[in-house]
């Protein structure tokens, strides 16, 4: 049995932490989810779908929930919805009030329940939220029943015991006699060592904002003899944040961060060091292929490194020592000197140094 296993979509979210226009840039990618996902799984010829929890982001539009039912419902296979805290159960919620494909089961109570998948020889447990926070579920339960496969689905917090959002331990895991347990709420893709129960979560499929960075994607757990997974990146913006030190070259050092052909991805460059004046209009349109670009100058002005070295103190025999290096030696040598100079100015102005 091979399963697709996402979660955190958070359809229609307001992204409001993003400029309107990467925010609306971003939303178009967003609606391209359910399709992607869907198609992954058609492709990957998978048995079963999991989708646990924070499909969408509390409101929700008619044309997106249309379009998500659409795209299950044309799978023709089982997928079961686990809701989350921000897309539970309550009046008004499109879980409790819409008619959903018949191949799609919604578990819609915070305990554990469970349906059997003849065909499949397996037996899914699930609970969902009926508010923003849900009690630990899986406390104290045990999978029971002669089925060849037993699955759990929640979407819960692993190894926080004081989060508000369904924690779980790894005892609970070991003691909990699954085969496979799928995780959602967590944004970056992880696991927990359970004993002979494979937990994992997949994270979200896109990222949402610059605290979102990294590979995205969905799991493709396989149950033959055993239980094997595989993390499958989706074709989605990424968003990828930089710290530069533009002291030499601004133009170079971005250049060696960012992308040289055209790029939907979004970047936020941080520019440090020290710069007599950055032109950031001028160094945007450089890197006009990239239009989700966001520059923040954080350099300083520039100092005179070797203005105290005829001082008789440790900084003024440090820095004489670093001058007569990159006055005297061979190139190399002179550069990482140069380094080091820069590198101890920035410490004594109290600012943060990044190791190259």
């Amino acid at each position: 049995m091979k399963i697709l296993h996402s979660a955190d979509w958070h359809l229609d979210a307001p992204l409001s932490s993003l400029e309107e226009n990467a925010a609306q840039s971003l939303r178009r990618e967003m609606k391209k989810i359910p399709e992607k996902i869907a198609s992954l799984c058609k492709q990957e010829q998978c048995d079963l779908m999991l989708l646990t929890g924070d499909l969408f982001d509390g409101a929700w539009s008619k044309q997106t929930l249309t379009n998500v039912k659409e795209i299950l419902g044309s799978l023709k296979i089982p997928v079961i919805i686990t809701p989350g805290n921000h897309d539970f159960c309550a009046p008004g919620s499109p879980y409790l009030e819409e008619q959903w494909p018949e191949n799609v089961h919604i578990f819609k109570k915070s305990q554990i329940e469970s349906i059997v998948l003849p065909e499949l020889d397996c037996r899914i447990y699930g609970g969902g939220y009926e508010a923003m926070d849900c009690p630990g579920l899986l406390k104290r339960f045990r999978a029971e029943g002669q089925e060849k496969w037993h699955i759990g689905a929640l979407h819960a917090e692993a190894g926080n015991v004081s989060s508000t959002y369904c924690p779980i331990t790894k005892y609970q895991v070991q003691e909990s006699g699954l085969d496979y347990l799928a995780l959602g709420h967590i944004h970056k893709q992880g696991s927990l060592p359970g004993g002979e129960t494979v937990c994992v979560w997949p994270g979200c499929p896109m990222g949402h904002g610059f605290d979102e960075t990294g590979e995205k994607g969905v799991i493709i757990a396989t149950l033959e003899d055993t239980v094997s997974v595989r993390f499958v990146m989706l074709d989605t913006p990424r968003f990828y944040d930089e710290d530069v030190d533009v002291s030499e070259d601004a133009t170079a050092a971005l250049a060696g961060v960012l992308p040289a052909v055209e790029s939907g991805d979004f970047y936020r460059v941080t520019l440090s060091g020290y710069s007599s004046g950055l032109e950031l209009e001028a160094l945007q349109e450089r890197f006009s292929h990239i239009p989700n670009l966001l520059l923040r100058d954080e350099t300083q002005p520039e100092v005179d490194l070797w203005g105290n070295t005829d001082q008789d103190s440790l900084e003024g025999l440090l820095f004489s020592a670093l001058k007569e290096t990159v006055d005297g030696t061979s190139e190399e040598a002179a550069n990482r000197a140069l380094l080091a100079a820069r590198i101890c100015r920035r410490i004594l102005d109290g600012q943060e140094v990044k190791l190259p």
